[in-house]
């Protein structure tokens, strides 16, 4: 085959390959053409990295969640590597290292524990010693429940004592406190603590003292705790208020009382009605020792003179009478006393009649 002839089968077969049909120039752009769809492809290519990237980034974030959000009434402890950082992590969001570093939320809130065998509480709900302990795992701030604490008074009597204990964890110790007291750290610094003061309060007392010792007893508890609980390393716990709720006796030493307290009502009434009759007695004294009195002027202002003085005036009065009516009627009273002058009414009518029937 001639030379020129290769040449034209080699041309051929290499515009064939290019896609130009065998002719000498490119064929047209068309609008739905290779061309386009070439475009299109790499416009995807090009952003098809940074999607599988934004996605996995997302997948991540949902599957590690390297954030927290600390709500109020709360703070964070965060944990690296096992070791908990002493400044805790207070309300909003916080980051931190997956896998390396984790964040325990800690409630602070004020906490209500009561120490009582009745099974209701100042949330209205049904609640028994059963449920304390998982109550107290919740830590939702809320009212939690202990059985009455028993004691035994100073003569070894049981005692059983209603209490009602307000606190919270000072939220700048939380760390510490959880890093040293651990997660039950309620019933190694509350509880303990509690039952430890109120034994030792109440065993000084005998049965019978205790109700009439309340108010001191609650104050020495308050007062006692609050001590306790202060000497603690790092302060973990804020005490607000311990309220003494109720002081439940045997029934023999209730029933003792109760006789008591009718005894000392029975003498008192006595009493009572003792001091009553004395003031009588004193009242009468006096008014008889102000009438002696009284007749004891009155005897020794009358003397001589002054009776031979009434008894002029009293003849006065006989003189004055005897004008006016001859027929008066004189009684005299016997020890001098004044006497009584009767004028005879019935003679001086008769009288009258006559004078009248004459004229």
């Amino acid at each position: 085959m001639p030379a020129d002839m290769n040449d034209y089968f080699k041309k051929r077969n290499f515009e064939q390959k290019n896609g130009n049909n065998g002719g000498n120039t490119p064929p047209p752009n068309r609008p739905n053409g290779n061309n386009n769809s070439n475009n299109g492809m790499n416009f995807l290519e090009d952003f098809k990295k940074p999607i599988i990237i934004g996605l996995g980034v997302l997948v991540g974030i949902v599957l590690f969640k390297p954030f927290v959000i600390i709500n109020s009434g709360e703070v964070g402890i965060k944990v690296t590597n096992g070791k908990y950082n002493d400044e805790p992590l207070y309300a909003g969001l916080h980051f931190f290292i997956p896998v390396i570093e984790k964040v325990i939320p800690v409630n602070t809130k004020v906490r209500l524990i009561i120490y009582s065998d009745k099974e209701s509480s100042a949330t209205g709900e049904n609640l028994n010693a059963g449920t304390y302990s998982s109550r107290a795992s919740d830590g939702d701030g809320s009212v939690q429940m202990n059985p009455a604490i028993g004691v035994l008074d100073k003569r070894g009597l049981t005692v059983n004592i209603d209490l009602a204990v307000q606190y919270q964890l000072k939220p700048e110790n939380t760390p510490k406190t959880i890093e040293r007291w651990g997660a039950s750290w309620e019933e190694k610094i509350i509880n303990s603590k509690v039952r430890e003061v109120v034994r030792d309060v109440v065993g000084q007392y005998t049965a019978e003292q205790l109700p009439e010792m309340r108010n001191e007893i609650a104050k020495s508890i308050q007062a006692k705790l609050i001590a306790k609980v202060d000497t603690l390393k790092d302060t973990p716990v804020s005490l607000s208020s311990v309220e003494l709720r109720n002081i439940n006796l045997p029934q023999k030493i209730k029933d003792q009382i109760e006789r008591v307290q009718i005894a000392k009502q029975d003498v008192t009434i006595a009493e009572q009605q003792k001091e009553k009759a004395k003031q009588m007695a004193d009242k009468i004294t006096i008014e008889a020792t102000a009438q002696a009195n009284a007749n004891k002027v009155i005897g020794e202002s009358l003397n001589a003179q002054l009776i031979q003085l009434e008894q002029i005036k009293n003849q006065g009065k006989f003189n004055e009478a005897l004008k006016e009516n001859k027929n008066a009627q004189i009684f005299l009273t016997p020890n001098g006393a004044v006497p009584n002058i009767w004028v005879d009414m019935k003679n001086q009518a008769q009288k009258q009649q006559l004078t009248t029937q004459q004229q």
